[in-house]
């Protein structure tokens, strides 16, 4: 059975535990010993962590190059929502539609929304090319003309 008034501690019987000694404080040695433990370990976690970007930067190098004349073989249009060329000498019922951005099958009203939009952004009164009004507008008598038909 325990004894009620006191605890043992090293075989001793200590009446009241306030007194007894706390033996289990660390010693600044035993500290400094586990920092520096740890200081080593960040340091070669950092070191290794150098040498593979490192390595990773020589290896990217010839990748790096492969990577970029690939790209200068690609064509730029391919990159381009925009379509690359100029005007046929007679426009063609595809090009009326490129021009106004619609299918060449649209009806008639998406062919007048579609020319007044893009009449209001290139009107010459508003700064827009005469060239390029002339060229919408024949886009669209070219469509209205086939829808007609």
């Amino acid at each position: 059975m325990a004894n009620p008034g006191g605890m043992t501690v090293d075989g001793e019987m200590m009446r009241y535990a306030e007194y007894s000694p706390k033996t289990n404080a660390r010693s600044d040695t035993d500290i400094d010993r586990r920092l520096g433990g740890t200081l080593i370990a960040v340091g070669l976690g950092v070191a290794a962590a150098g040498f593979a970007g490192r390595y990773a930067f020589q290896l990217w190098k010839p990748l790096g190059q492969v990577f970029s004349e690939t790209v200068r073989k690609m064509p730029s249009s391919a990159f381009s929502s925009y379509y690359k060329g100029g005007f046929e000498q007679t426009m063609s019922k595809r090009e009326a539609s490129l021009v106004l951005g619609i299918s060449p099958a649209s009806t008639k009203a998406k062919v007048r929304e579609a020319h007044r939009r893009i009449m209001v952004l290139n009107h010459p009164d508003k700064g827009g090319s005469p060239y390029l009004a002339a060229k919408i507008n024949e886009a669209k008598d070219i469509l209205d003309k086939e829808i007609r038909r």
